[in-house]
C-alpha cells in the first residue's frame, strides 16, 4: 500500500513540476507623468497564459533601485486577469518622489539619466496550485524629463 502511494506522489509531483505556466517579461519602461509629487514611469509587462481560461492576478508588487537603493515600491492590488490563451499586458506605474531624486545627483550627472533595476513580482492565482508569484527583473536607463517636458 505505502509503495502504491509513494508512486502516486511521484506521478502527480512529475505532473505538476512538467505543467505550462504563465511567462511574463518587461518590455519597456517610460516616462509617463511629471507632477507636483513626483514623477511617474510606466513599466509595461507582457504575459502570456498558456491556459483556456481567464486567470486572476492577485496583485503586482514592484521595487525601482538606483545606485544600490530602493527609491520607489508599490503594490497594484487586484489588477484584473490575463486573458485566456493569450497574451495580456499590464501597465504598472512607478512614482517617484522628486526629493528621492535630489538624493541620486551623483548618479544623474552630464547624461541626465537614472541607471535603474526594476523588480517586479506578479502574484496570479492558479487552480490547484494557489499563489503563484513570477518574478521579473530588468536593469536600464531612465531618462529624467528636461524642462521642456516639466512646463510644455
Amino acid at each position: 500500500m505505502a509503495e502504491l502511494l509513494d508512486k502516486a506522489k511521484n506521478f502527480v509531483a512529475d505532473k505538476v513540476a512538467n505543467m505550462k505556466k504563465p511567462e511574463a517579461t518587461i518590455t519597456d519602461v517610460d516616462l509617463s507623468h511629471v507632477g507636483r509629487d513626483g514623477i511617474q514611469y510606466d513599466a509595461k509587462v507582457s504575459v502570456t497564459n498558456p491556459y483556456s481560461a481567464p486567470i486572476p492576478i492577485c496583485e503586482i508588487s514592484y521595487t525601482l533601485k538606483s545606485a544600490g537603493r530602493v527609491i520607489a515600491s508599490g503594490k497594484v492590488p487586484d489588477p484584473g486577469s490575463l486573458k485566456a490563451s493569450d497574451s495580456t499586458m499590464l501597465d504598472v506605474a512607478v512614482k517617484v518622489p522628486h526629493s528621492v531624486l535630489v538624493s541620486l545627483i551623483k548618479d544623474i550627472g552630464a547624461d541626465w539619466d537614472i541607471d535603474y533595476e526594476l523588480e517586479v513580482g506578479l502574484t496570479v492565482d492558479l487552480p490547484l496550485f494557489g499563489d503563484l508569484t513570477i518574478p521579473l527583473s530588468q536593469k536600464g536607463e531612465i531618462k529624467l524629463p528636461t524642462f521642456k517636458d516639466l512646463f510644455f
